[in-house]
């Protein structure tokens, strides 16, 4: 009886595959495209991941968040009830609970947070219904939003309690006015008042489609609340000495708060529960879409199974062939496996290559990142999908008269 090693068979279906290049290229078809699609819908995951956790590591994680509504729910994910909804739209702070908190919590920064609208213009455009965020000289240092060197400045004590008609102006908004460049120090109109533009935010951009502080003008608070025609608070960020007072200074905002709101009225958080919930939501999101790109593994699957069959059919006599001269329909059944397998993985390897490069384009547009566990996810499923769907063709072949192999036309 003919017993042919491992390394033959494998020679010997390599051989089968690279006699029709065209063809295993088309086979491979359906399994590079789902690959690339893994591939490239993962690493955006995961490059979402990696910027959203940097933007807020930027922030510190001693940042405490006073928001109105309830904006997570019980199991920690974000809150769908509609009575949030409603509760985020109704309340706001005024500024006796920013003194009440002053007076609970002595050691921590207390920032208010307003916002108002209005057109913005300059000599050269027009901007209408800015964001203009209201707050204390202390807002940029808490929120990570100085000017860098040569850009400018924020605003003083001073220049707040005064309310100096002064602007800071985030990277999109100062080029969108003043396209020309040179900004700082040029005067614009907000509400029919001179403002000057004391500083310019460097470009960072909105995260998980939230706000976009590029396109922000921020002002003493003073003026929000005059642009307004209120003193609501719209929020308040809290800055602790360091990351270890932050659950024991949640609970004193909490108690601080709940002697005038409450409870679903508003919520305290940090940047760590806040980015918990985003990444929660975004690994589902890559998961499902992850999986919905993953059918076209089992379609590419079919289709190896498809050609594999009609292979079997046009390699009839060869089969009964070796059979007649002693092969193992073990030995047969191996073979056409191997070929299944490699037609899947050279499949999977130019969808990884191809995920790859189309990782790298993203990058310079939106945040992408390829992980070696997704390349090793991606072209092991396929590599699993070559044995599965491989397996009807190879017993087919494998149990194959040879009498009748060698009479087939």
């Amino acid at each position: 009886m003919l017993k042919p090693s491992l390394d033959d068979l494998i020679k010997s279906s390599i051989r089968s595959i690279l006699k029709n290049k065209g063809r295993t290229i088309l086979t491979s078809l359906g399994i590079i495209i789902g690959v690339t699609s893994v591939i490239l819908l993962t690493s955006i995951g995961t490059g979402l991941k990696i910027y959203i956790t940097e933007q807020f590591d930027s922030l510190g994680a001693n940042t405490i968040f006073v928001a109105p509504g309830k904006i997570f729910d019980d199991n920690g994910g974000f809150s769908s009830s509609g009575g949030g909804a409603g509760r985020f739209i109704s309340t706001s702070f005024s500024l006796e609970d920013i003194s009440n908190l002053k007076r609970s919590l002595r050691g921590n920064t207390i920032v208010p947070v307003a916002v108002a609208s209005a057109d913005i213009k300059s000599p050269n455009a027009n901007k209408s219904e800015v964001s203009i965020i209201g707050s204390t000289y202390q807002y940029g240092a808490s929120s990570n939003n100085l000017p860098s060197a040569g850009n400018g400045r924020w605003f003083t004590k001073e220049e707040e309690d005064k309310k100096d008609a002064v602007v800071i102006l985030g990277n999109t908004i100062a080029n969108d006015l003043f396209p020309s460049g040179n900004a700082l120090g040029k005067k614009i109109i907000i509400k029919s008042k001179n403002f000057r533009v004391i500083g310019i935010l460097d470009a960072k951009g909105g995260s998980f489609g939230g706000p976009d502080v590029d396109q922000y003008a921020f002002t003493p608070i003073g003026i929000a609340f005059n642009l307004v025609g209120n003193q609501k608070v719209n929020q308040i960020l809290i800055k602790t000495p360091n990351k270890d007072l932050v659950a024991e200074t949640k609970l004193e905002v909490e108690k601080v708060m709940l002697k005038r709101f409450e409870e679903d009225a508003f919520t305290v958080f940090d940047s760590s529960q806040l980015l918990n919930s985003i990444n929660s939501i975004i690994g589902i999101l890559t998961i499902g879409l992850s999986g919905i790109a993953a059918i076209s593994l089992v379609v590419g699957g079919i289709g190896i199974m498809n050609i594999m069959l009609v292979t079997v059919s046009e390699r009839t006599k060869e089969i009964g062939l070796r059979k007649a001269i002693g092969a193992y329909p073990r030995a047969i059944l191996i073979q056409f496996l191997i070929e299944a397998v490699i037609l899947s993985c050279i499949g999977g390897f130019i969808g990884v290559l191809l995920g790859w490069l189309g990782s790298l384009a993203i990058n310079n547009f939106f945040p992408a990142q390829v992980t070696l566990s997704s390349i090793a996810i991606a072209f092991g499923v396929s590599a699993i999908v070559g044995i599965i769907f491989g397996v009807a063709p190879a017993r087919k072949a494998s149990k194959l008269s040879p009498i009748e192999a060698l009479r087939y036309e």
